[in-house]
C-alpha cells in the first residue's frame, strides 16, 4: 500500500499529515530516506517514523476529550508548551488528535489511531458539521447573522454557507451557535470579526452527531460503539 496510507494505518497521523511528514523527510523505508510521494511499503520493509519504528495498529481507539483552553493541538510541540496530549494518560497505543482546537479555544477534540477514519473527518468534500458556541461582543443583529450565513471573506477567503442562532443577548455580549463545516485557521474568531464582533469565549461542543454531552474539562472517554459506526459510515 501507499506510503502515506501505511502510516495512517499504523496510527502515526491522518494521511494529509503522513504526507507532510514525507515531505520534511522524517521518514525512512529500510534504512533510506524516502524523498518523494507515491512509494509502497510491502509487508518485509522496516518504516520508521523520526527514528522510531512503527507498525499496524491492531486495535483501534477512539476518544473524546473536552480540551480545555491554553493547550496546543498537537502530539509534541517545538516549543515545550502544553498539548492536549497531556490528559491522555492510560491509553497505551499510540494516538493522534484528529484536525485542531485553538489554544484558546475549548471543546470537542477527537482521537484516534484510525488513520482512514480521521481523513474522513477532515477531507472538505465530507462536509462533517462543526457545531462551536461563541460569546462575543456586542449584541449581533439579523443582519450580521445573514452575513455569516451567506459566507464573509475572512482576508483571501470568502466562507462557504453557515448556520447561526443567536441564543441570547447581555451585558454588550451575544452568546452564538455557529455551525460550519470548513476548518480554516481560527475561522470561526475570523467569521465574527468580518461582521464587527470579537470573540470573547468559544468552545465546540459537536463534530457531525458526535456531542460533547457532559464531558467536563480536561476529562476524556472512549467513543461508543453508535459513535464509531457513525466515523466508519461517514463515506457512505
Amino acid at each position: 500500500m501507499r506510503l502515506q496510507k501505511y502510516m495512517a494505518m499504523c496510527g502515526v497521523a491522518s494521511r494529509r499529515h503522513a504526507e507532510k511528514m514525507i515531505e520534511e523527510k522524517r521518514v525512512k523505508i529500510n534504512g533510506k530516506v524516502v524523498a518523494e510521494m507515491g512509494v509502497h511499503v510491502e509487508e518485509e520493509d522496516v518504516v520508521e517514523v523520526d527514528g522510531k519504528v512503527i507498525q499496524l495498529e491492531l486495535e483501534k481507539i477512539y476518544i473524546m476529550l473536552h480540551k480545555p483552553e491554553g493547550y496546543i493541538t498537537t502530539v509534541k510541540d517545538e516549543q515545550d508548551r502544553p498539548t492536549v496530549m497531556e490528559f491522555i494518560t492510560d491509553i497505551p497505543e499510540r494516538i493522534f488528535p484528529v484536525g485542531r482546537l485553538d489554544a484558546d479555544t475549548s471543546g470537542l477534540l477527537l482521537f484516534t489511531n484510525d488513520g482512514e477514519v480521521a481523513h474522513k473527518l477532515m477531507h472538505p468534500h465530507k462536509e462533517v458539521i462543526k457545531t462551536y458556541i461563541a460569546t462575543i461582543s456586542g449584541n449581533i443583529d439579523d443582519i450580521a447573522i445573514k452575513r455569516l450565513e451567506s459566507g464573509v471573506d475572512i482576508g483571501g477567503y470568502r466562507t462557504a454557507h453557515a448556520k447561526v442562532r443567536k441564543i441570547s443577548q447581555k451585558d454588550k455580549q451575544s452568546l452564538v451557535e455557529i455551525k460550519i463545516h470548513e476548518g480554516k485557521n481560527r475561522q470561526v474568531r475570523r467569521m465574527f470579526k468580518a461582521v464587527g464582533h470579537k470573540v470573547q469565549q468559544l468552545e465546540r461542543i459537536a463534530i457531525g452527531e458526535i456531542s460533547l454531552g457532559n464531558l467536563k474539562k480536561g476529562h476524556y472517554r472512549k467513543l461508543n460503539k453508535s459513535e464509531i459506526q457513525y466515523l466508519k459510515n461517514l463515506d457512505r
